[in-house]
């Protein structure tokens, strides 16, 4: 089980066509969106799918701020 959460920067497995890595959650519930923080493009992923494209946590919310 990976360990995420709200305001959390993760990196997918797969780049974002703009080649940006990294996204941003920006909601949760039973549909996680996610947004890129290379073009800032928002897209939502059910849980279930997103557990199995994450690759890691990249910051946790609370350590950049």
């Amino acid at each position: 089980m990976k360990e995420y959460g709200l305001n959390d920067v993760v990196e997918m497995k797969k780049a974002h066509p703009c080649g940006e890595n990294r996204w941003k959650i920006i909601r949760m519930g039973m549909d996680i969106r996610i947004k890129c923080l290379g073009c800032d493009h928002s897209v939502m992923l059910p849980r279930k799918e997103f557990t199995k494209k994450i690759k890691k946590v990249i910051e946790k919310a609370g350590e950049a701020e």
